[in-house]
């Protein structure tokens, strides 16, 4: 009978030296791919496997049946109309929508220079690919089949590479220099400063205009004269949008109020893309035109619109206004607060909960990056895009960004968990760091909310490496003292399954080996 006993006791100090190294060095490789994958995607790569893999494959009967009666009970809401799977998407990821910037900075003169600067790119392709699908819906249509020049233009909004795309504008001009669209991508990609792309959009504007009036008279003539004006119309309206962005960056405000007043009376589709009114808000707080701003503010804040950060925030920040200047946290704390601090401070709860990234900009605890060109409404990118071009007019409100930063730490205690159902707006969604990830460059921090604790796996991963590594050290140090340990460890650990091997040949008169050998 093979005798358990004696394989132990052959085992040397050099067996359990390696045994706890090599131990230490697997977990300690776990280790470090669950921290790299948490960084990454926030969450645990073996726990996402037990979840999306395992368990249903243990479960399988259940999963099975449960999506049988499921399927069964529900079939007419499945196959039914677009507009009721729309509707049930919507509201399981009510606010996970990527938008457009409406302060999108332009390529050539902001992103670029800063790329020379830091030589690190600004902007993702996920981004850059969002932007080149927004471009080909905006200046593109059916009726633009084998003109050259337009066909090199779709292939130019996809090309990667910024010097192609360039070179691709500059040949579509060549063949037809009335291509409005060739003009935008040159301001926007070619030009290194806010003057020259504001010298390139003029001269795409007066093509624009001609280009539009001329499709206007055909466009009744059948569908595709009618989309090539609704794209003559977005261009042009593109166009006199970037036209008075420049004409904001370059200090003519009143012109850029007045550009984007004109926009927001337009109701093409194009409109509810861009978003022109959050553009028009920030050029009058720039005006410190407030009482402006809070007429465009009671047109766009109601509660069957969406949301945006710029809506809430701008609402916290002119009713802060009036009390801002004299506000101090000792006195409140004594008296109470007032019915006006009272709103103040309700308006910024409103507004943290909307998107609670945003202090961390304002109050400059979390460093800026250039905004990316799109956003994820209540993430961290809306957030990021929001504080950089409103951080200053927070600052030129006397007092606003202290009475933003006495509310700030009881207002996030008042936030609801992602499973908890808000006042004012949906559950805080659990989609944005995913997006926000694909939206933002690595080397930005992404902000988290709410804050996500280790997982499990990767403190017991930790765990293990760091006893492994110790005992490893211990039986390298101390070879026979810990042999010893080992040796009793293993005899005790093995004793319940000689017991049970004794008593199972017990119930046989012969030896239970030779009887299994016999069979």
């Amino acid at each position: 009978m093979w005798d358990s006993s004696v394989f132990l006791s052959t085992l040397t100090p050099k067996f359990y030296v390696a045994l706890t190294g090599t131990s230490s060095l697997i977990s300690g490789l776990i280790l470090i791919f669950e921290w790299w994958y948490f960084r990454k995607y926030g969450t645990s790569f073996i726990e996402q496997v037990s979840i999306n893999h395992i368990s249903p494959w243990i479960n399988g009967s259940d999963t099975q049946n449960e999506n049988n009666v499921s399927g069964n009970g529900s079939g007419n809401v499945a196959s039914g109309s677009p507009g009721n799977q729309a509707a049930g998407a919507s509201q399981q990821m009510p606010e996970c929508k990527v938008w457009r910037n409406p302060l999108n900075l332009y390529r050539g003169a902001e992103y670029q220079r800063f790329f020379w600067a830091t030589s690190k790119e600004p902007l993702t392709y996920y981004d850059m690919n969002l932007s080149a699908q927004d471009h080909q819906t905006f200046f593109t249509c059916d009726g633009d089949a084998r003109k050259e020049e337009y066909e090199i233009m779709q292939t130019a909004w996809r090309e990667r590479n910024p010097v192609q795309r360039i070179k691709s504008a500059h040949t579509a001009l060549e063949i037809n220099p009335e291509c409005a669209s060739a003009y935008i991508l040159l301001a926007e990609e070619e030009a290194t400063t806010i003057t020259e792309a504001e010298k390139i959009l003029k001269t795409a504007l007066k093509i624009a205009e001609i280009n539009y009036r001329r499709s206007q008279t055909t466009q009744h003539q059948g569908p595709i004269a009618e989309a090539m004006h609704r794209r003559d119309l977005n261009v042009l309206i593109y166009i006199k949008r970037r036209l008075a962005m420049c004409a904001r960056k370059l200090g003519r405000l009143k012109e850029a109020a007045k550009i984007f007043r004109d926009l927001s009376k337009e109701v093409p589709s194009i409109m509810n893309v861009l978003n022109i009114h959050e553009n028009l808000i920030e050029t009058l707080l720039e005006m410190q035109a407030y009482a402006d701003c809070q007429a465009v503010l009671a047109k766009y804040d109601d509660i069957s619109l969406p949301k945006s950060a710029t809506i809430c925030y701008t609402s916290a920040l002119l009713k802060a206004r009036s009390v801002a200047d004299k506000f101090s946290p000792d006195i409140a704390s004594k008296r109470g607060l007032n019915t006006n601090e009272c709103n103040v401070v309700e308006a910024i709860h409103r507004a943290v909960e909307f998107n609670p990234h945003v202090p961390k900009y304002l109050l400059e605890t979390k460093p800026f990056i250039l905004p990316p060109e799109h956003i994820l409404k209540r993430g961290d990118s809306e957030a990021l895009a929001y504080a950089f071009f409103h951080l200053r007019h927070w600052k030129n409100v006397e007092g606003a960004l202290n009475l933003l930063h006495c509310t700030w730490e009881g207002t996030f205690r008042m936030l609801p968990s992602p499973l908890e159902r808000g006042h004012l707006f949906y559950p805080y969604p659990t989609c944005t760091e995913c997006a926000d990830r694909e939206l933002l460059p690595a080397f930005h921090e992404v902000s988290v909310y709410p804050k996500k604790e280790l997982p499990f796996f990767i403190l017991f991963t930790a765990g293990l490496c760091s006893f492994t590594a110790l005992l490893a050290l211990l039986t390298h140090q101390y070879p026979d003292s810990m042999g010893k340990v080992a040796h009793s460890c293993l005899i005790y650990m093995a004793y319940p399954f000689i017991l049970l091997k004794e008593r199972i040949e017990a119930l046989w008169q012969c030896n239970f080996m030779h009887q299994m050998t016999r069979v």
